[in-house]
Protein backbone atom coordinates (compact mmCIF):
# COMPACT_ATOMS: atom_id res chain seq x y z
CA UNK A 1 0.00 0.00 0.00
CA UNK A 2 2.76 2.29 0.85
CA UNK A 3 4.50 2.24 -2.65
CA UNK A 4 0.73 3.07 -3.95
CA UNK A 5 0.51 6.06 -2.20
CA UNK A 6 4.10 7.86 -3.13
CA UNK A 7 4.31 8.59 -6.56
CA UNK A 8 7.55 10.30 -7.53
CA UNK A 9 8.61 10.92 -4.20
CA UNK A 10 5.32 12.49 -2.93
CA UNK A 11 4.05 11.36 -0.09
CA UNK A 12 -0.06 11.04 -1.00
CA UNK A 13 -0.74 10.04 2.45
CA UNK A 14 0.31 13.77 3.61
CA UNK A 15 -2.13 15.72 1.70
CA UNK A 16 -4.75 17.75 3.07
CA UNK A 17 -7.63 20.26 2.11
CA UNK A 18 -5.49 23.21 3.63
CA UNK A 19 -7.70 26.76 1.92
CA UNK A 20 -11.22 26.77 1.14
CA UNK A 21 -11.10 30.40 -1.07
CA UNK A 22 -14.57 32.32 -1.86
CA UNK A 23 -12.69 35.54 -1.90
CA UNK A 24 -10.27 36.51 -4.22
CA UNK A 25 -7.94 37.70 -1.11
CA UNK A 26 -8.02 34.42 0.27
CA UNK A 27 -6.65 32.75 -2.83
CA UNK A 28 -2.94 30.74 -2.12
CA UNK A 29 -0.07 32.96 -2.92
CA UNK A 30 2.92 30.99 -1.16
CA UNK A 31 4.74 29.75 -4.48
CA UNK A 32 4.25 26.14 -4.60
CA UNK A 33 3.74 24.94 -7.63
CA UNK A 34 -0.29 24.62 -8.23
CA UNK A 35 -2.21 22.53 -10.62
CA UNK A 36 -5.69 23.18 -10.89
CA UNK A 37 -9.20 21.50 -11.88
CA UNK A 38 -11.48 22.94 -14.29
CA UNK A 39 -14.99 21.35 -15.31
CA UNK A 40 -18.48 21.44 -15.49
CA UNK A 41 -20.57 20.88 -11.72
CA UNK A 42 -21.21 17.62 -12.16
CA UNK A 43 -18.01 16.28 -14.46
CA UNK A 44 -16.25 14.30 -11.04
CA UNK A 45 -13.35 17.09 -10.08
CA UNK A 46 -13.91 15.69 -6.14
CA UNK A 47 -14.12 11.99 -7.32
CA UNK A 48 -11.08 12.93 -9.38
CA UNK A 49 -9.14 14.33 -6.50
CA UNK A 50 -10.17 11.99 -4.36
CA UNK A 51 -9.05 9.15 -7.02
CA UNK A 52 -5.81 10.82 -7.40
CA UNK A 53 -4.95 11.19 -3.68
CA UNK A 54 -5.99 7.40 -2.55
CA UNK A 55 -8.74 8.98 -0.51
CA UNK A 56 -12.88 8.45 -0.34
CA UNK A 57 -13.84 11.61 1.11
CA UNK A 58 -11.34 14.10 1.24
CA UNK A 59 -13.02 16.38 -1.28
CA UNK A 60 -16.51 16.20 -0.49
CA UNK A 61 -18.59 14.86 -3.69
CA UNK A 62 -21.92 17.46 -3.23
CA UNK A 63 -25.36 15.70 -3.81
CA UNK A 64 -26.18 19.00 -5.21
CA UNK A 65 -23.07 20.04 -7.67
CA UNK A 66 -22.03 23.67 -8.17
CA UNK A 67 -23.94 25.07 -4.85
CA UNK A 68 -20.60 26.16 -3.48
CA UNK A 69 -18.85 28.90 -5.17
CA UNK A 70 -14.73 28.22 -3.69
CA UNK A 71 -11.70 27.68 -5.11
CA UNK A 72 -10.63 24.70 -2.64
CA UNK A 73 -6.85 24.26 -2.43
CA UNK A 74 -5.16 20.77 -1.12
CA UNK A 75 -1.63 20.31 0.15
CA UNK A 76 0.30 17.15 -1.18
CA UNK A 77 3.58 16.89 0.95
CA UNK A 78 4.10 20.35 1.03
CA UNK A 79 5.61 19.78 -2.62
CA UNK A 80 2.61 20.94 -4.50
CA UNK A 81 -1.17 22.46 -4.80
CA UNK A 82 -4.18 20.59 -6.25
CA UNK A 83 -6.60 23.50 -6.81
CA UNK A 84 -9.78 22.49 -7.22
CA UNK A 85 -11.59 25.35 -9.12
CA UNK A 86 -15.20 25.78 -8.78
CA UNK A 87 -17.87 23.97 -11.36
CA UNK A 88 -19.10 25.98 -13.96
CA UNK A 89 -22.76 25.34 -15.73
CA UNK A 90 -25.10 28.36 -14.33
CA UNK A 91 -28.43 27.37 -16.27
CA UNK A 92 -30.26 27.92 -12.23
CA UNK A 93 -27.92 29.96 -10.70
CA UNK A 94 -28.79 33.68 -9.87
CA UNK A 95 -26.43 36.09 -12.15
CA UNK A 96 -24.70 37.74 -8.66
CA UNK A 97 -23.54 33.85 -7.75
CA UNK A 98 -22.18 33.69 -11.90
CA UNK A 99 -20.29 37.29 -11.31
CA UNK A 100 -18.79 35.62 -7.96
CA UNK A 101 -17.80 32.51 -9.93
CA UNK A 102 -16.81 35.00 -13.09
CA UNK A 103 -14.55 37.30 -10.54
CA UNK A 104 -12.87 34.38 -8.69
CA UNK A 105 -11.61 32.70 -11.90
CA UNK A 106 -10.43 35.45 -13.48
CA UNK A 107 -8.41 36.34 -10.27
CA UNK A 108 -7.33 32.69 -10.03
CA UNK A 109 -5.79 32.88 -13.35
CA UNK A 110 -4.69 36.43 -13.78
CA UNK A 111 -1.17 36.74 -12.69
CA UNK A 112 -0.64 33.26 -11.19
CA UNK A 113 3.24 32.59 -12.10
CA UNK A 114 2.68 28.96 -9.47
CA UNK A 115 -0.04 27.64 -11.93
CA UNK A 116 1.93 25.26 -13.80
CA UNK A 117 -1.06 23.29 -15.52
CA UNK A 118 -5.01 22.94 -15.99
CA UNK A 119 -6.57 19.52 -15.83
CA UNK A 120 -9.38 20.46 -18.15
CA UNK A 121 -12.24 17.57 -17.22
CA UNK A 122 -14.66 16.60 -19.48
CA UNK A 123 -17.42 13.95 -19.18
CA UNK A 124 -16.31 11.59 -22.09
CA UNK A 125 -20.17 10.42 -22.84
CA UNK A 126 -21.20 13.76 -22.83
CA UNK A 127 -17.91 15.41 -24.94
CA UNK A 128 -17.62 19.04 -24.99
CA UNK A 129 -20.50 21.21 -24.29
CA UNK A 130 -20.89 25.00 -24.62
CA UNK A 131 -19.87 25.74 -20.99
CA UNK A 132 -16.55 23.64 -21.36
CA UNK A 133 -15.87 26.15 -24.96
CA UNK A 134 -16.22 28.75 -22.79
CA UNK A 135 -14.02 27.48 -20.08
CA UNK A 136 -11.03 27.12 -23.05
CA UNK A 137 -11.38 30.40 -24.34
CA UNK A 138 -10.76 31.48 -20.48
CA UNK A 139 -7.62 29.64 -20.97
CA UNK A 140 -6.73 30.67 -24.22
CA UNK A 141 -7.21 34.67 -23.30
CA UNK A 142 -4.84 34.04 -20.10
CA UNK A 143 -2.29 31.73 -21.86
CA UNK A 144 -2.72 28.31 -19.11
CA UNK A 145 -0.92 25.85 -20.25
CA UNK A 146 -3.51 22.88 -20.18
CA UNK A 147 -4.93 19.14 -20.63
CA UNK A 148 -7.96 17.45 -21.30
CA UNK A 149 -9.00 14.95 -18.78
CA UNK A 150 -11.99 12.29 -19.94
CA UNK A 151 -13.91 11.35 -17.17
CA UNK A 152 -15.94 8.44 -16.16
CA UNK A 153 -14.58 6.75 -18.78
CA UNK A 154 -15.84 3.48 -17.12
CA UNK A 155 -19.02 4.22 -18.94
CA UNK A 156 -18.23 3.19 -22.46
CA UNK A 157 -17.00 0.66 -24.26
CA UNK A 158 -13.88 0.39 -26.32
CA UNK A 159 -15.54 1.31 -29.17
CA UNK A 160 -17.51 4.52 -27.79
CA UNK A 161 -14.84 5.26 -25.84
CA UNK A 162 -12.21 5.54 -28.91
CA UNK A 163 -14.95 7.79 -30.92
CA UNK A 164 -15.13 9.93 -27.81
CA UNK A 165 -11.53 10.85 -27.51
CA UNK A 166 -11.11 11.10 -31.65
CA UNK A 167 -14.27 13.50 -30.97
CA UNK A 168 -12.56 15.38 -28.12
CA UNK A 169 -8.85 15.77 -29.66
CA UNK A 170 -10.27 17.03 -33.14
CA UNK A 171 -12.75 19.27 -31.62
CA UNK A 172 -11.14 22.92 -32.93
CA UNK A 173 -12.29 24.69 -29.64
CA UNK A 174 -9.27 22.64 -28.99
CA UNK A 175 -5.89 23.80 -28.50
CA UNK A 176 -3.29 22.15 -31.27
CA UNK A 177 -1.35 19.26 -30.00
CA UNK A 178 -3.16 19.21 -26.69
CA UNK A 179 -3.00 15.72 -24.94
CA UNK A 180 -5.90 13.27 -23.91
CA UNK A 181 -5.93 11.25 -20.64
CA UNK A 182 -8.84 8.79 -20.34
CA UNK A 183 -9.62 8.69 -16.74
CA UNK A 184 -12.11 6.69 -14.46
CA UNK A 185 -12.31 7.68 -10.89
CA UNK A 186 -14.26 4.29 -9.90
CA UNK A 187 -11.89 2.18 -11.03
CA UNK A 188 -8.73 4.00 -10.74
CA UNK A 189 -7.86 4.16 -14.36
CA UNK A 190 -5.31 6.72 -15.86
CA UNK A 191 -3.93 7.66 -12.04
CA UNK A 192 -0.57 6.44 -12.43
CA UNK A 193 -0.35 8.54 -15.52
CA UNK A 194 -1.85 11.36 -14.73
CA UNK A 195 0.42 11.78 -11.67
CA UNK A 196 3.58 11.32 -14.18
CA UNK A 197 2.14 14.38 -15.72
CA UNK A 198 0.89 16.10 -13.07
CA UNK A 199 4.77 15.84 -11.48
CA UNK A 200 6.27 16.47 -14.77
CA UNK A 201 4.18 19.86 -14.75
CA UNK A 202 5.66 21.01 -11.74
CA UNK A 203 9.14 20.08 -12.09
CA UNK A 204 8.97 22.12 -15.19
Amino acid sequence: MEAEMRIGGVNLHNANLTLTAGLTSQLVKDGLPQVAFAGRSNVGKSSLVNSLLGRKKLARVSSEPGKTITVNCYDVDHALWLVDLPGYGFARRPRAEIQKWSALTEAYFRDNHALRLVLQLVDCKVGLTEDDRSMLQYLEYFQVPYLLVATKCDKLNQTELRKAAEKLVNDRSIRPGTELLLYSSQKNLGREALWMRILRAVSE
